[in-house]
């Protein structure tokens, strides 16, 4: 197949099909309310972490450690007792109350709101910082992780070799108007449809305008 997606036409058909699947695990607190410190810890528990264990594991923090007080003011054991079994939940305990300590000690008890000033919190990277501006402040930012990266590739948006080159790309030709909504959209897409091995073109709802670049196995 040698199609040219039509990114206006993809964007607008995910929205509409949207309502059917379900939003990523930071869409979904950020929604119900979250705080920008919420979202901020939210995500990275959310890192190598199944979305339905970062959410238990959010409730439980954030019923004793809502703020980055709160938090700073529980012992670590008992932080890797409520997050675990998220990945690496020793290694992420630390860094949370690192992270706190910075927002009250820097930032006056409020998380940043610029790219700069999350990349230098520690253990966060562009990922992290990009969906704390979209999900904890509304700003718009391009978001790229394993699905937006592998999706913006498979369907001829993008030829990139890493998800630091695919955000690059897409903050120079991604339509602004779609910053906010499309890591949030490709997520629920890749979890659903477009899976990492034989996703499932038979019930996509862009599979007419899909080149399938890269796709060997389908359903």
């Amino acid at each position: 197949m040698n199609r040219k997606i039509d990114i206006d036409r993809f964007v607008e058909t995910l929205k509409a099909c949207y309502r059917d699947w379900d939003a990523p695990v930071i869409t979904a607190f950020s929604n119900a309310g979250a705080t920008p410190f919420q979202v901020l810890v939210s995500t990275v528990l959310s890192l190598r972490t199944k979305d339905e264990v970062t959410a238990a594991a959010s409730r439980r923090l954030f019923e004793r450690a809502p703020t980055p007080e709160a938090l700073v003011a529980l012992p670590v054991v008992e932080i890797e007792k409520r997050i675990f079994p998220v990945g690496f939940y020793r290694t992420k305990a630390a860094r949370l109350v690192q992270i706190s300590r910075i927002i009250l000690d820097t930032h006056h008890g409020e998380v940043p709101a610029t790219i700069e000033a999350l990349l230098r919190l520690p253990g966060v990277g562009r990922k992290t910082a990009n969906l704390v501006l979209v999900e904890g402040f509304g700003i718009p930012a391009v978001c790229v992780d394993v699905h937006v990266h592998r999706i913006s590739n498979r369907i001829g948006y993008v030829a990139t070799r890493s998800p630091d080159e695919t955000e690059s790309v897409l903050r120079r030709q991604l339509p602004k108007p779609y910053w906010i909504v499309y890591n949030e959209l490709l997520v629920a897409f890749g979890q659903v449809i477009c899976r990492p091995v034989s996703p499932y073109c038979s019930r996509c709802p862009v599979s007419d305008m899909c080149p399938r670049v890269g796709i060997d196995r389908h359903r």
